[in-house]
């Protein structure tokens, strides 16, 4: 199924067509935000929370982004297409831009694709992971805004590079680990892991990204039985968990299999409980 487009105040476009200017700021620099939304049957999943999530990242990077109104109107623009080509698993992309580089106003547009069955295969075959030093203390993000923890920024050049480089390691993904030591996240999810009855994450203090994925199972822990908790782990620690996710809003929840090449324990029942939860399905 290709790709289907669509441009702010312009509608659905041929996703041949160009629509980006040779100056866009976001070609030029990565300045700009976007988000990633799960698709399923034809309707986007938790699209006020990435919304919301959008908005804050364009502020923190200090650029005006179209109102939530426009935002919602033109993913629905593109899901309407989407819906009409048929309603397999699909990623909404919401990209925007701060514009030319002499002026003018953000470039704004979204797509539909499929998702393909290599990027969900982790929900039923789990990742092996690398850990990589972030370089920072965790507390250096929220002491620094300039570093930008927390922002869904287009500029992605080292996290594509540290997910190159776990792959050429062995590994199917890697994880951040501060200088001090602590886990952080995933380069494009959120890290889970269980203790006892209590689900965890990494505090946003840290300055990862607060996942949407991420809070929706956490906020809805009680219902299989379990509490919620923001807390500090060191990667050592983790290894030893009865249970740790990687969670995200395309690929899922995706249980971890080894860290560094240590094996890590596995809760099968928990893991097809948060997949429920989410309503995401495995692949057979």
């Amino acid at each position: 199924m290709a790709t289907v487009t669509a441009v702010l105040h312009r509608g659905v476009v041929d996703s041949d067509e160009p629509i980006l200017c040779a100056d866009d700021l976001g070609v030029l620099r990565g300045d700009g935000v976007f988000e990633t939304i799960n698709v399923r049957d034809g309707q986007a999943f938790l699209l006020d929370k990435h919304l919301a999530r959008m908005a804050r990242s364009a502020e923190r990077m200090e650029f005006e982004l179209p109102g939530f109104s426009e935002l919602a109107e033109l993913s629905e623009q593109a899901l309407a297409a989407w819906r009409e080509r048929g309603t397999g698993e699909g990623a909404l992309r919401l990209v925007a831009t701060r514009g030319r580089e002499h002026g003018g106003p953000p470039t704004v547009f979204a797509t539909v694709d499929p998702v393909s069955r290599e990027r969900i295969l982790p929900r039923r075959d789990g990742l092996r992971i690398a850990t990589a030093s972030l370089g920072v203390d965790a507390d250096a993000r929220g002491k620094a805004p300039w570093l930008l923890g927390g922002v869904k920024a287009l500029s992605y050049a080292t996290t594509m590079a540290v997910m190159r480089w776990a792959k050429s390691q062995g590994a199917d993904d890697a994880l951040w680990v501060s200088a001090d030591g602590y886990a952080l996240e995933g380069p494009t999810s959120s890290l889970l892991w269980l203790d006892g009855e209590t689900l965890c994450t990494t505090p946003v203090s840290t300055g990862i990204l607060p996942g949407t994925t991420s809070a929706f199972l956490l906020e809805s822990a009680s219902k299989i039985g379990l509490e919620a908790a923001e807390r500090l782990i060191t990667a050592e620690e983790l290894a030893r968990v009865e249970a740790a996710w990687l969670t995200s809003s395309v690929r899922g929840v995706a249980f971890i299999t080894s860290i560094d090449g240590a094996v890590v324990s596995q809760r099968p029942d928990v893991t097809a409980e948060l997949d429920k939860l989410a309503g995401f399905e495995v692949p057979s």
